[in-house]
């Protein structure tokens, strides 16, 4: 296996996770409740069978992560402690040291990769397109440090590139997480769906960093409010269950008191207090860094693309619709998470998924090809006026509501850049932004984490998932711009 890595493998997304991992572990509660939330959460386009699927495996890959040395949160009598979060209805959140799960579970399978002599890392290559012979992937054409190009075959390849966070100017996400694997599979002839499903997380810290730091879902969990300046709890007219109503909800909820100047804040006094350095010590950090005692001090909150739903559509096992290709995590579409993700969903998706298609690929698999070196020229430099055009466009029209003019007006910018850029790098972005853009234009209603201030209400009838080739991209970018 040769594994190849934008950056260093700890920095992903995966490193970033601070709620935990979704599993029907505790007395009393069962996969299918498990179930039952996750298709309430996705707003009718979950795949029912899939998600049973994966909350039936959750305990084995908890149990195959304790066995790697991830630190879970115990009792004293050696039993896994687990909270609660958003529109789940029972304590199944499995979490190490409250919110430090994503770079506990990363420690571990690094370690487990680094003593691997089957496993070859390169750190520092920054993979760019797919190479296909005969309908069939067969490997990759990447870039070095140094910005040279070279051709890695293989008889497999597998995508675990990420999500689409830094399309927006407004993301908790690394900057690795800028829809390459996306555009590279759809380049190739790879279908995408459910692109127009994007999750705004309500409560990412408004304190001027890019990425924005994350205010964990945990901390509204155990018991934390949204207020605006006047110290008002404005979540409690808009759904039942507040704070921890669906996020997509508390998103609209967050950015209505943004734009009618209230301001938001997420207030951990009462709720967490003086525990806050101990039991949440990822946000504590960030707080301090920015001069807020969140002890004393409401944190000020914004809602920033958080995870796409969508991605490269696969099956049970993790196959593409291409031979030879398969993807994994935030990258794929594999229908569990429907319209909405639900809370700590994404790491339990990414861990049942690896295995299965761990499981499924070639007992015989051919051995990676030496990299091959295709030219000596430099990649174009990245014009960054461009790239913030292209981010500030995507939370301008693009983000947590949208409409048609707002939309085409995004549909025309991006078109633009995709083509008149000479970066590689920018020119996929502009293509993984055009699908998510494309995909919300076609759907007329209002669903999940894809909202439309025209076309406000929830069709039945429309309760299909989106299917998008670049093929139909195109055309549809055509019908718009005439170009």
């Amino acid at each position: 296996v040769c594994l190849i890595s934008k950056r260093n493998i700890d920095d992903s997304s995966s490193n970033w996770a601070q709620g935990g991992i979704a599993a029907a572990l505790a007395e009393g509660d069962t996969p299918e409740d498990h179930t039952k939330d996750t298709v309430i959460a996705g707003a009718g386009l979950v795949d029912e069978a899939m998600a049973l699927g994966m909350a039936q495996e959750a305990g084995d890959r908890i149990r195959d992560l304790l066995s790697y040395g991830v630190p879970f949160d115990k009792d004293l009598e050696g039993h896994l402690i687990q909270s609660r979060e958003a529109a789940h209805s029972a304590r199944r959140i499995v979490r190490v040291r409250g919110d430090r799960a994503g770079a506990a579970i990363m420690a571990a399978l690094i370690d487990a990769v680094r003593k691997t002599p089957s496993i070859t890392v390169y750190d520092s290559v920054n993979a760019e397109e797919l190479i296909v012979t005969d309908h069939r992937v067969t490997g990759v054409i990447a870039r070095d440090h140094g910005g040279l190009s070279h051709a890695f075959s293989a008889s497999d390849v597998v995508l675990a590139t990420g999500g689409i966070g830094h399309l927006y100017s407004m993301t908790t996400n690394p900057v690795e997480s800028s829809g390459i694997g996306l555009a590279m599979a759809a380049s190739a002839g790879a279908i995408i769906a459910d692109a127009e499903f994007v999750q705004f997380h309500p409560t990412a810290m408004a304190i001027g960093r890019d990425p924005a730091p994350l205010a964990t879902e945990a901390l509204r969990g155990e018991g934390a409010t949204l207020i605006n300046k006047a110290n008002q709890r404005f979540m409690m007219a808009l759904h039942k269950d507040a704070e921890l109503a669906p996020r997509d909800i508390v998103a609209r909820g967050v950015f209505a008191e943004l734009m009618a100047g209230r301001g938001a804040y997420l207030d951990c006094r009462t709720a967490i207090g003086a525990r806050f350095s101990e039991a949440f010590p990822t946000v504590f950090d960030a707080c301090k860094a920015a001069g807020i005692d969140p002890v004393t001090t409401p944190i000020p909150v914004a809602p920033a693309e958080h995870y796409h739903m969508g991605g490269v559509l696969t099956d049970a096992q993790g196959r593409s619709s291409l031979k030879g290709l398969w993807a994994v995590g935030e990258v794929a579409s594999t229908g569990v998470h429907g319209a909405n993700r639900l809370a700590s969903n994404s790491l339990l998706e990414a861990i049942v998924f690896a295995a299965r298609i761990a499981n499924a690929l070639p007992q015989n698999i051919e051995a990676v090809s030496p990299a091959k070196k295709l030219n000596q020229e430099p990649e174009p430099g990245l014009d960054i006026d461009q790239l913030g055009v292209l981010r500030e466009t995507m939370t301008d029209h693009v983000g947590v509501i949208r409409d048609r003019v707002g939309l085409e007006t995004a549909i025309w910018t991006l078109a633009d850049i995709k083509r008149s850029t000479l970066s590689p790098r920018l020119r996929a972005m502009a293509l993984a932004a055009l699908f998510v853009s494309v995909a919300a234009h076609q759907r007329h209603e209002s669903r999940g984490g894809h909202y439309r201030s025209d076309f406000t209400q929830t069709i039945s009838a429309l309760a299909q998932r989106s299917r998008l080739t670049l093929e139909l991209m195109r055309k549809h970018v055509t019908s718009i711009t005439g170009a």
